[in-house]
């Protein structure tokens, strides 16, 4: 039976715009260690990959990170109208986090079957 897919290891997509190994270094990257692997990254590369990843759902939020470091016109020239989009949202302020709703007082239960020990009625 002929396979349909390769089974010697992972190949990144077609549409991806960097090799799978700087793709795995960028979605495994610490938080302060991603500026500079970006930074190595040519201006239209980014800007393509920014697209790539904010299309994933599994990576959308990552393709917002990588947006912030590309300019309005680089995200349009690489990703079309689709670019001012993604800009716009990447500079959105972060949402603020939702409070806990407020509670009604304490109440006192009251019962009408009395508070003292039980009598025996004998």
């Amino acid at each position: 039976m002929i396979q349909g897919h390769p089974t010697s290891g992972a190949e990144a997509e077609r549409d991806c715009p960097v090799p799978l190994a700087t793709l795995g270094e960028i979605y495994r990257a610490e938080k302060e260690d991603l500026p500079d692997l970006l930074a190595a990254l040519p201006v239209q590369t980014r800007a393509k990959l920014a697209g790539y990843l904010y299309a994933k759902s599994h990576t959308h939020a990552l393709g917002l990170t990588v947006a912030r470091t590309c300019e309005k016109e680089d995200l349009v020239k690489a990703l079309g109208e689709i670019g001012a989009v993604v800009y716009g949202q990447a500079h959105l302020p972060p949402p603020k986090p939702a409070q806990a709703a407020p509670t009604a007082p304490q109440t006192r239960k009251i019962s009408l079957g009395g508070s003292g020990a039980k009598r025996s009625f004998d």
